[in-house]
Formats: structure tokens, sequence, C-alpha cells
């Protein structure tokens, strides 16, 4: 259940095609607090990535409501400091969301050091040396600072998934949401990627992470959501959903991926 002090509170989130044909999204409901890092787990197709991408209107919901940081993100006007209801200005709040897809989304004329300022100085109309500073600082963090000057092209799987993850980091974000960030690399670059999200986690970065990696949720996450067919079905601790499944469909998953 959501509570008041909620970064994010989602409350009977509904996503459906065709008229209601086909439910993605069955009314699902779930509180994300400053600081967790909260994973999704779930069988294909169970409305895992439409939950994510709903959390900044990537994908516009059918129904229900998404409240962050006290602001009902799903009304198309929203009332401002004076009272007075004015358009919600979507682009705002997605400042304060990073979003890390399964594909790296660099531009690939750009150096990876442009790739990093773009957004801090077209956006936010931060410096350019302020920008590129802190861009070089955060490359510096996952070991990437002497990449700077070179194309996405240059780069491994692994580390234009880390060049991505640090190009959110720039926009200094309230909560990270990360959609299958490992399910496009090669095996050996999965560790690279996790290690700096396991970092961020330390640091008390807010995250909802969409994953098969089922290592990553046992120990990094502090709360597990296991969907199916569109609803949340069992929500706990990764002690609760990996060592005390009780539904039968997790019980089910967790035999096939374990």
């Amino acid at each position: 259940m959501a509570t008041s002090g909620s970064l994010i509170q989602v409350t009977d989130l509904k996503k459906h095609y065709n008229r209601g044909a086909i439910k993605a999204l069955d009314g699902v409901s779930v509180s994300i607090e400053r600081g967790d890092v909260m994973v999704v787990i779930g069988p294909s197709g169970s409305g895992k990535s439409t939950f994510l991408r709903s959390l900044n209107l990537l994908e516009e919901p059918t129904g229900g409501s998404i409240i962050f940081d006290g602001v009902d993100i799903t009304k198309k006007k929203v009332k401002n400091a004076g009272g007075k209801l004015v358009k919600l200005d979507i682009d705002q709040h997605r400042q304060k969301m990073g979003m890390v897809f399964q594909h790296f989304n660099l531009f690939p004329h750009m150096t990876i050091l442009d790739n990093m300022t773009l957004a801090p100085v077209q956006v936010k109309g931060m410096a350019k040396d302020a920008a590129g500073e802190k861009a070089l600082a955060l490359l510096e963090r996952v070991g990437l600072k002497d990449r700077a000057g070179a194309y996405p092209i240059q780069l491994s799987g692994g580390q234009k998934q880390r060049v991505a993850i640090v190009r959110a980091l720039a926009m200094e974000p309230e909560v990270m949401l990360f959609d299958e960030p490992t399910s496009a690399l090669d095996p050996e670059m999965v560790g690279e990627v996790l290690d700096v999200m396991k970092g961020l986690a330390r640091e008390g970065m807010t995250m909802v992470v969409v994953t098969h990696e089922m290592g990553f949720a046992r120990e990094v996450g502090n709360r597990v959501l296991f969907m199916a067919d569109g609803l949340l079905l069992e929500e706990g601790t990764p002690e609760d959903i990996f060592e005390r499944p009780r539904h039968p469909r997790l019980k089910d998953f967790l035999s096939k991926v374990l």
C-alpha cells in the first residue's frame, strides 16, 4: 500500500490495449520509498517493463494514478503553488527520473563525453565546462574516464551500458529506472554493469530494476515484486520471495529460473 512518505505512489495502475482485450497492467498498486532498491521479476509478458515505463509516462496508463514527489503525473493539469490549475510539465518530472534501457541509446556520432554533457547543458542549462567536469568525474567512477574521447562504436557492450548509467546520473535524478539493463549483454559483461548498480544501491540511490538476474535481486534488492499476467501477485523481501514464496505462480517461476 502507498504511504504519505513515498517517493512514488502507484495506485490501481492499468494499461489496456484493444479496448480492454489485452491487459498489460490490470490494477497494480505499490509504494516506492526513498532509498528502495525495488527489483521486479516475472515471466516474459508479465507487464514488468510496461509497469516501469509507466512510472515516467513513456507508457500512458489507461487508468490509476502515479504520484511522484506529491504530484499525480497521470493528470493533464495540476495545481501550482498558488493553487491555480496549470498544464502538467511531464518533462520537468522526467528530469528527476534516470532511465536505463536494454539498449544503450548513445548517439553514435558523438563522443562519450559529448553524450554525457548533452542533456545537462541543453535541458538543465548547466555551463559546458561544469557539465564536462561532472561527466569526467562520473566516468572515472565507472572506470571509463580514459574513454571520454572515444565514440560508442569503440566501446564494448558493458562499457556502453556503464556510460548509459552515468549519463542518467549526470542529470542528478531522484530515482533510477532500469529496464533489463543486462539482457542485451554478453554474459562476461553482465558483472561489470551489476557492480555499478550495486555501488548505487550502497550509496542510497532509489532504484526500480526490471531484471532476470535473480542473484542481483537476492543480493541487492530490499524489496522484490513478482508480476504475472499484468498483476502484482507477490511482494516482499528477497528472503520472503526466494525462500518463502506463497503464490503458486511464483513457486512455478522460481522452479524454472533458480
